[in-house]
C-alpha cells in the first residue's frame, strides 16, 4: 500500500496504513433507547474539536508480538464499546439548529494499523510536530473514537486515542482506557463500575440564570474576531517537557510554608510556571503589560457536594470541566516567594463553587447557541495567560498486556489561540515525573529552557531504541 501523510507537518514520517476498519459494539442491544441523543451544554462549550491521546510502548520482547497486538484490539474492543457506545456513533450537525448531537447506531469505532519504517529513537520529542504528531492520522470530523496503531522499525509501536471534545473530557477518557487496560490484561472488566452516559444530569434552568462573574470569564468567538493564521503560526511554538520527581518535591518543599501548609503538586509547578510568565512579560519592552494570569481546567466531579450530583458524576462520561482564572500584578508575582503565589493558586482553585459554577454555565450556554464559546483566558486575546490541564491528577492504567507505557500526552491542534496551554501528565508506571505537551510563546519556552526543571523530552529519557530490527507487515 502507499504511504500516507500523518497530517499537516507530518515531514518524512511515511505511514503506509496496512488495515482500516469499523469494530462494532458486540451487544448491540444495549444501545440507548434515544437513537439521536442530544450533547449537554457542558459538552457544548468545549466545541467540536478533535483530541487525542498519544501512548507510545517500547521495543517488544519478541517478533509476532505486533500482530498479538492488533488481535488484542480485534477481540476486546467490541466488548469495551458496550459500555461506551457514544464512541460507536457519529456526531452530525443538525440542519435545523445548527447544534451538533450524536447519532447512536452502532456505526462503529474506527481501527487503523500501519506501520513506519523509522525506529521511534530516531524522533525529536522535545518538539510536538516533529514527534507525536506525526503519529496522528487524520479521521472523519463524525467519528467519535479512532484508535490508530502503528508499528515502528525499532519494534516498539504507538496506539494514538482519537476522540472529539463533545463526548467526553480527559477524565472521562481517563476511565475508558483504564478500562481498557483491565479488559485486554485480564480479560474482565470491574463487575461494579456502570459508566453513567445520562447527559440529562445537565439541565438549564428556565429561565437560565447566571452571575456577571461567570459572564465575564467567557466569551463568543469566531476566526473574524481571532488574530490571523500568520501571526497565531508565528507566535507559538509547541513543545514537550519532562519534569523529574526530584525537581518536583523540591519545587513543593519551597512553595510550602512553615505553617504546615504543604503544596500539593499542581500548587507547587503552577506557581513556579506563574513566576517564569511574570519574568517574561515583565522583560517585553515593546509593548508594556502589568499584568498576568494562570487558568486551570478543573475536573468539577469531585468537587460537587450536591447529594444529587455525587453519585451521579462518580462513573460519568461526558464533559464536567470547570475553568479556574487567577489575575495578578506582574511585580506582585515577581515580588513574592514561591509559597505565595502556590497560596494564589490554591485559593483560586478551591474558593469556587461548583455546584453553582456548573449550573450557572449551562445557563449561560443556553443562552448562547449556536455560537461558539469560550473562556476568555484560553482565547487569549487580553491580558497574557498560561493555561493547564493536569492529567496527572487522574493517572490512568496503560498496561492493556503487553506493559506499561512510556508516554501518555494528550494532543490537539490550537488554531489561533493565543493563550499559552500546557497538558500535565504523569509518567506511565509510576515514578512520579511529570510530562508535559505546552504550547507557549518562544520566550517563554526559552525562559523554561534555560531554566533546568523544564527539560525537554528526548527519545533517551523515554527508554525508545534508534535501531531498525527486522519484521514484516501483517
Amino acid at each position: 500500500m502507499a504511504p500516507v501523510d500523518a497530517g499537516a507537518g507530518s515531514g518524512d514520517l511515511a505511514i503506509v496504513v496496512l488495515s482500516r476498519r469499523l469494530v462494532r459494539a458486540s451487544d448491540p442491544s444495549i444501545q440507548p433507547e434515544q437513537r439521536v441523543v442530544t450533547f449537554s451544554n457542558l459538552d457544548l462549550y468545549p466545541d467540536n474539536v478533535q483530541a487525542s491521546m498519544v501512548c507510545l510502548y517500547p521495543k517488544l520482547p519478541k517478533k509476532g508480538d505486533f500482530e498479538a497486538i492488533v488481535a488484542t484490539f480485534e477481540a476486546d474492543l467490541p466488548s469495551l464499546l458496550n459500555k461506551f457506545y457514544p464512541l460507536t456513533g457519529r456526531i452530525v450537525i443538525n440542519a435545523s439548529s445548527g447544534l451538533p448531537e450524536l447519532h447512536c447506531e452502532n456505526q462503529g469505532a474506527e481501527l487503523v494499523v500501519g506501520e513506519v519504517n523509522v525506529a521511534l529513537g530516531s524522533l525529536d520529542y522535545g518538539i510536538a510536530e516533529e514527534s507525536l504528531k506525526k503519529m496522528m492520522l487524520p479521521y472523519h470530523e463524525g467519528v467519535t473514537l479512532s484508535v490508530q496503531i502503528l508499528s515502528f522499525a525499532c519494534g516498539g509501536f504507538s496506539v494514538v486515542w482519537g476522540t472529539n471534545n463533545l463526548v467526553c473530557d480527559g477524565p472521562a477518557s481517563g476511565m475508558f482506557l483504564s478500562m481498557w487496560s483491565e479488559l485486554a490484561r485480564t480479560g474482565r472488566m470491574p463487575d461494579t463500575l456502570a459508566v453513567n452516559h445520562d447527559r440529562s444530569v445537565f439541565r438549564p434552568r428556565d429561565p437560565p440564570a447566571y452571575s456577571a462573574g461567570l459572564d465575564g470569564m467567557f466569551a463568543t468567538y469566531d476566526d473574524r474576531r481571532m488574530v490571523n493564521a500568520l501571526t497565531a503560526d508565528a507566535s507559538f511554538v509547541e513543545r514537550i517537557y519532562y519534569i523529574e520527581a526530584s525537581d518536583i518535591t523540591k519545587l513543593r518543599e519551597e512553595a510550602s510554608t512553615s505553617s504546615n501548609q504543604r503544596a500539593s503538586r499542581v500548587q507547587a509547578v503552577s506557581a513556579y510556571l506563574w513566576k517564569a510568565l511574570a519574568a517574561v512579560v515583565a522583560a517585553s519592552s515593546r509593548v508594556p503589560e502589568g499584568r498576568c494570569c494562570m487558568g486551570w481546567m478543573v475536573d468539577a466531579r469531585r468537587r460537587v457536594k450536591a447529594p444529587a450530583l455525587v453519585p451521579a458524576l462518580r462513573n460519568y462520561f461526558g464533559n464536567v470541566t470547570a475553568y479556574a482564572l487567577a489575575d495578578a500584578a506582574v511585580d506582585d508575582i515577581l515580588r513574592e516567594p514561591l509559597a505565595e503565589v502556590a497560596a494564589r493558586v490554591r485559593d483560586t482553585i478551591t474558593a469556587i463553587d461548583y455546584d453553582t459554577y456548573l449550573q450557572e454555565l449551562v445557563d449561560w450556554v443556553e443562552e448562547h447557541k449556536p455560537e461558539h464559546v469560550m473562556e476568555k483566558g484560553v482565547l487569549g486575546l487580553g491580558t497574557p495567560t498560561v493555561n493547564q490541564t493536569v492529567f496527572a491528577s487522574f493517572p490512568f492504567d496503560t498496561d492493556f498486556g503487553f506493559g506499561e507505557a512510556t508516554l501518555a500526552l494528550p494532543m490537539c491542534e490550537y488554531g489561533r489561540l493565543c493563550s499559552g496551554y500546557l497538558s500535565v501528565g504523569a509518567r506511565p508506571g509510576g515514578d512520579g515525573s511529570w510530562l508535559l505537551s505546552a504550547y507557549i510563546w518562544p520566550r517563554l519556552a526559552a525562559a523554561l529552557d534555560s531554566d533546568g526543571i523544564f527539560k525537554p523530552l528526548t527519545a533517551e529519557y523515554l527508554g525508545l531504541s534508534r535501531h531498525h530490527k527486522s519484521k514484516s507487515r501483517l
